[in-house]
């Protein structure tokens, strides 16, 4: 930094916050980016029939989780188990959210993958089965494959779940531009989670990324001069230097990623180039999605020398993670839109 000014914009490099476990599992209920998401507001496309019959099976899912018991009796291993099969941006997140909603927050436990093995890690398994079987829903958004220990272990908890009457719903991706991989996504999520394959129901939701695909290398670069004046101008917000950051996230365990980005309103970066190590994309993937969770702005400022550079690269975009890659250019260009609307004295949009 070079001014007296700038010197006193909070760093987010220099945020290290402690996280309770108790505060992990207070934080599983739906993000900021969908509080008001509901059935009523997702807007199924007519031209993708599968959209509205998934809102019609998951009202129905909804309404038999909140209808009174009848006489009869239900079988205690039965509870429902869906599982939303879709490519990016099609709203799989949005129809989770409204389930989330419907079921009632206090009654459902909402979180990522990730979230969910952070959880485990920080309560240990039984202590975490315990805690979740008190929710009549869990909700998985983004449940991942390419970690078989991760995989197992999370099987594992969905099995104790549905045992004890806990009724489940999960999300994943398939690449949108990938010919044949339709369903190539609910295929492996069923051979992964293996004794619990048979319980769980596919809703395939077709359709278009409504976020457009919006990539960071897509629209012209901000200059840094013009994301260090935005970040100094909004009170609350962090400016750093790309490195710094990526070098910050490798001492901050990814569950206190979201801790990290309390009460900051805008982020902003300087001297953002392409990452080539596979650990640093990866902590990025997370940051971008705590990011995106609480729809906070973010503006971007190349290096010199990486101003047609992409974020990751093409052998890792073509790699095993290159689901999470695309789904974060996917989030983060929508995040910079939103951060060009900061600096030209707009709204951000309301995805």
């Amino acid at each position: 930094m070079t001014s007296t000014q700038e010197t006193a914009v909070r760093e987010l490099a220099s945020i290290r916050p402690h996280v309770a476990p108790e505060r992990l599992l207070a934080d599983l209920v739906p993000p900021r980016h969908f509080r008001d998401a509901r059935f009523s507001t997702y807007r199924a496309s007519d031209a993708y029939p599968s959209q509205r019959a998934a809102v019609v099976r998951l009202e129905a899912v909804a309404e038999q989780l909140t209808a009174r018991r009848s006489g009869f009796f239900r079988r205690r291993n039965d509870p429902p188990a869906v599982y939303l099969d879709g490519g990016f941006g099609v709203g799989k997140t949005h129809l989770l959210t409204s389930l989330a909603h419907a079921v009632g927050v206090e009654r459902s436990a909402y979180g990522t993958f990730v979230e969910y093995t952070n959880l485990v890690g920080a309560l240990g398994f039984a202590r975490t089965v315990e805690a979740l079987a008190t929710k009549k829903l869990v909700c998985i958004d983004e449940f991942e494959l390419d970690d078989p220990g991760d995989t197992v272990l999370m099987s594992r908890l969905l099995r104790e779940l549905a045992d004890r009457d806990v009724a489940l719903a999960a999300t994943s991706n398939t690449l949108p531009d990938a010919l044949g991989e339709g369903r190539f996504a609910a295929e492996d999520f069923l051979r992964e989670i293996q004794a619990m394959s048979a319980r769980f129901e596919v809703l395939r939701v077709d359709g278009e990324d409504y976020r457009h695909r919006h990539t960071t290398t897509a629209a012209e670069p901000l200059d840094a001069a013009t994301v260090r004046a935005a970040a100094t101008g909004t009170p609350g917000a962090t400016l750093d230097g790309f490195d710094d950051v990526v070098a910050h996230l490798a001492t901050v365990h990814p569950s206190r990623y979201g801790a990290m980005l309390d009460g900051v309103p805008l982020v902003a970066l300087t001297g953002v180039h392409p990452v080539t190590e596979q650990s640093v994309a990866l902590r990025l993937v997370v940051l971008v999605d705590r990011l995106y969770d609480r729809d906070i702005p973010v503006l971007l400022a190349r290096s010199a020398d990486a101003a047609q550079g992409r974020l990751f690269t093409e052998q890792m975009l073509a790699g095993g993670y290159r689901k999470k890659y695309c789904r974060a250019l996917s989030r983060l260009g929508a995040l910079a839109e939103d951060g060009r609307a900061v600096v030209g004295g707009a709204s951000p949009e309301v995805r």
